[in-house]
């Protein structure tokens, strides 16, 4: 009975239910082989709407679909029958995807990179500018419990801590519909506990929430509404409420009672007809249990070499963007805001560039015309000493006197050679 009045308590405190903004009728998905022959049916003729504003769950064990729906919805796989559309338009259609935050069943995350790195990267491909970048990112690694590793490389970090930065980043966005597929998958009880808070917090600012998971505690806390789903078809929807109301019983929640005045009731209801299936004394949650311990060693300061928990919610995530930046409209908008005043500027930039490149290319081109038609300079021959070539009757008589030593004038063959 607690629980049901804080629902409608938390219920009362979020944004009413708006319009469909993801609808699906008759939705299938085939896988075929090769030879277009049907290997299996993964989804076979669901149909069911996600309101804005609303936490909906999808349910079910592994291999019921949940992943598949959650990719058509993306437009990573194509349907193969009936009609899904996402904002109204086609799930393929680019403009959407600035909208939508999603955390895949797991995380594939780039293992060189730091989580600063990591979440840099994912801001840039959304055009979030330097501060707003930092801003966020500072946030979210404190929200997921990640502050103090954020220069640690992914590659060393464990599943859960993969997890948590893979939230962080489906996050980086703002995004309008945020698509969870087992968030809690990996996570110790403290992360599970984290998610599950920041999901209420996030319905309570307003952001619509699909969320996948064949854990039913995650479903049963968060969801407002959701599907079961069994070999590809829908097998129960409905709100939360209602689907898990036991109407054959009625419990009655008081301060301990004594013996005497346990009897005495059991006394009145016999009386009435009213046979009683149990008297029992509550428990509390193994969830609340763990989380007290934890909080216990945590305020006794106890040293941990894994993730911390989780800090307050990024800031970015439950306040307007416009009132804390004062720089007009939220990344939402500015993503889809026609930028024409700029491109004179843009096509003049371009104009430049291109003049630049095409005077760069000209110049290339006489010089290579230059080298190619223009005459080689002759290279200088290189300084050889002719030796005459020796007469076939050489004289030897100078070499003979020089030999002899003795320089006389009178040889007639020496006088003859001078």
């Amino acid at each position: 009975m607690n629980e049901l009045i804080e629902g409608s308590t938390r219920d009362a405190a979020r944004p009413s239910i708006g319009e469909p903004i993801v609808e699906a009728v008759g939705l299938t998905k085939i896988f075929s082989d090769f030879w277009k022959r049907a290997k299996a049916r993964a989804v076979d003729g669901i149909d069911f709407e996600i309101n804005r504003h609303e936490i909906f769950g999808l349910l079910g064990p592994n291999g019921s679909g949940k992943s598949t729906t959650i990719k058509m919805i993306l437009g990573l796989l194509h349907k193969s029958s009936g009609r899904l559309s996402v904002f109204g338009r086609d799930p393929s259609d680019v403009a959407i995807k600035s909208k939508i935050g999603y955390l895949p069943e797991e995380s594939y995350l780039y293992r060189f990179l730091d989580a600063r790195e990591t979440l840099d990267y994912y801001a840039r491909i959304f055009g979030l500018d330097h501060r707003t970048r930092k801003r966020r990112i500072d946030e979210l690694l404190d929200m997921v419990g990640l502050a103090q590793v954020k220069r640690r490389a992914v590659g060393e970090y464990s599943k859960g801590m993969s997890r948590r930065l893979g939230l962080a980043q489906a996050l980086i966005n703002d995004p309008e519909l945020l698509i969870l597929d087992e968030p809690t998958s990996g996570l110790d009880p403290i992360g599970t506990r984290q998610v599950k808070d920041l999901l209420l917090e996030l319905g309570r600012r307003g952001t619509t929430i699909l969320l996948s998971s064949h854990l039913l505690g995650d479903v049963e806390d968060v969801c407002d509404r959701m599907v079961i789903l069994y070999g590809g078809k829908i097998r129960g929807e409905g709100r939360t409420g209602e689907l898990l109301a036991d109407s054959k019983h009625t419990v009655i929640r008081t301060p301990t009672l004594d013996a005497a005045t346990v009897d005495e009731i059991e006394g009145v209801l016999q009386r009435r007809g009213v046979a009683i299936d149990s008297v029992q004394r509550p428990r509390q949650r193994l969830e609340d249990l763990f989380m007290g311990i934890v909080e216990q060693a945590q305020q006794e300061a106890a040293d941990t070499s894994g993730a911390l928990q989780g800090g307050e919610t990024a800031a970015f995530l439950t306040r307007d963007e416009a009132v804390e930046t004062g720089e007009g409209e939220s990344l939402l908008d500015a993503l889809q805001t026609d930028r024409t005043p700029d491109a004179p500027r843009a096509v003049e930039k371009q104009a430049d560039v291109a003049a630049a490149a095409a005077e760069s290319t000209q110049k290339s081109a006489e010089v290579l015309d230059e080298l190619l038609q223009g005459e080689a300079p002759e290279k200088p021959e290189a300084s050889v000493t002719e030796v005459p070539d020796a007469p076939d009757d050489h004289d030897n008589s100078i070499i003979d006197g020089l030999l002899d030593g003795d320089g006389d004038d009178d040889d007639p063959n020496r006088s003859s050679s001078r």
